[in-house]
């Protein structure tokens, strides 16, 4: 078995995500054999550097010794069960250990499969709460430039143009307010001034505003002050408006903390987690919610107040597995402490990028690092160029348009991290 045997098998039956497929008659799809640690092998022997933790799930290496056991341990005793009047030890271990590791006030989990499904859940969640309460409010709000997912509801939510032209007949309300420019705090209370601006005006129509805390990851990796979230908390506050924190990318210690929430000592009103959850090996997502707003479905079955949400594999038994195992690795091992000086190592490495003349800007936020490419038409796609240039040299770059980035899982060492971030160098200067 080797690669071009496999990858025409694949073309043969297989329509991949975020692909325009025809770019597969010259661009190499990747068969991989086995993976471990920061590596991905394929059949034909070639083994690459994961600097994206393919699509951001990955936290403690792929094959992961100890995440294995626990779900080869689970896999004996309970695979799945219905969650709809049944339970389970390892959904409820995982739910008391997130109650209590996320911000104080969320005291309750529902799960779902995926990222997009769980911004679903929380949009509808909104929405059905307000009405619980006497008030119909059926728009968002979400940031200029955003992305929450490509179900119907995330899609509505989102700010990316070209969906929002494709699917505009099929999404529901929604509006934008400005993203914070910058990184500056400056930027951030302007931002803020505009949102309190737009409650002013439409607040009784405002179910709720979702965000990216701090970075806008599908959105070219953008950056913002800490200062936006503790004034949109405090607006939210003041016209009845929930306020959701959309952390399935930078939850889990990407952005320096365990929670992007944390570094504004906020709590929103529904916390939306996925992708690292389970270390990167199973599908799952959870909500993590208020009692004032779980109190608002609370009722005797012929009041018509529950919530109506479900999934198949809401709260599966391996997955949940993996993520206690996940959770039991963050404690082990002081991830988010040790994280720091990989952190302040990839900061230093930065540095060097700064000099290229098509370098527009170098930034990052704990474990996540960005360089924006400047002087290049789409057309182009200069993306795609460092991406084959980055497969050639062993490294698995794939950057956004012309935003190179890279999020590693929190293994990688320094020699690691020498590999990825000089061979994306080297890739950019070959640009010029």
């Amino acid at each position: 078995m080797n690669n071009a045997e496999l990858t025409q098998r694949d073309l043969a039956v297989l329509w991949h995500p975020c692909t325009q497929m025809k770019d597969h008659e010259q661009l190499p799809l990747i068969p991989i054999k086995k993976a471990h640690g920061v590596y991905l092998e394929d059949f034909d022997g070639n083994r690459y550097i994961d600097a994206i933790s393919s699509w951001w799930v990955n936290l403690f290496g792929h094959t992961n010794s100890y995440i294995n056991a626990k779900i080869r341990e689970q896999l004996e005793t309970l695979e799945h069960v219905i969650l709809a009047g049944f339970t389970h030890e390892q959904v409820i271990r995982l739910s008391e250990r997130l109650v209590k590791l996320t911000p104080k006030g969320l005291e309750k989990c529902f799960y779902a499969d995926n990222g997009s499904s769980g911004v679903e859940v929380a949009l509808k969640m909104s929405f059905h709460a307000h009405k619980n309460n006497s008030k119909t409010k059926n728009i968002f709000v979400s940031l200029t430039n955003s992305y929450h997912g490509e179900t119907i509801g995330a899609l509505s939510v989102g700010d990316v143009k070209l969906y929002k032209e494709t699917y505009e007949p099929l999404l529901i309300q929604s509006i934008q307010t400005p993203v914070p420019k910058d990184g500056s705090i400056e930027a951030a209370r302007e931002a803020a001034s505009a949102f309190e601006a737009l409650c002013a005006l439409r607040a009784d129509d405002i179910s709720a505003i979702i965000l990216e805390p701090l970075v806008q990851g599908a959105g070219s990796m953008h950056m913002y002050h800490k200062e936006f979230l503790f004034l949109v908390r405090k607006i939210c506050n003041k016209y009845d408006i929930h306020l959701i924190a959309d952390e399935v990318m930078v939850g889990f210690g990407r952005t320096g903390e365990m929670f992007a929430c944390q570094s504004a000592n906020i709590t929103p009103d529904f916390l939306v987690l996925s992708k690292g959850l389970t270390g990167g090996y199973l599908p799952l997502s959870v909500v993590l919610t208020t009692n004032e707003i779980y109190g608002a479905f609370y009722c005797d079955y012929n009041e018509n107040r529950a919530f109506l949400h479900s999934h198949s594999y809401t709260g599966n038994a391996l997955a949940c597995a993996a993520a206690n195992a996940t959770l039991d690795i963050f404690e082990r091992d002081n991830v988010i402490e040790k994280n720091r000086e990989t952190v302040a190592y990839m900061g230093e490495k930065l540095e060097r990028f700064k000099s290229l003349k098509n370098v527009l800007s170098v930034r990052q936020t704990g474990m996540i690092c960005a360089i924006e490419l400047q002087g290049y038409a789409p057309k182009e796609r200069v993306g795609l160029q460092v991406y084959n240039y980055g497969l050639k040299r062993g490294v698995l770059l794939r950057p956004l348009g012309h935003v190179v980035y890279f999020m590693p899982p929190y293994i990688i060492t320094k020699e690691e991290c020498d590999v990825m971030m000089d061979v994306a160098y080297d890739a950019i200067e070959s640009l010029l």
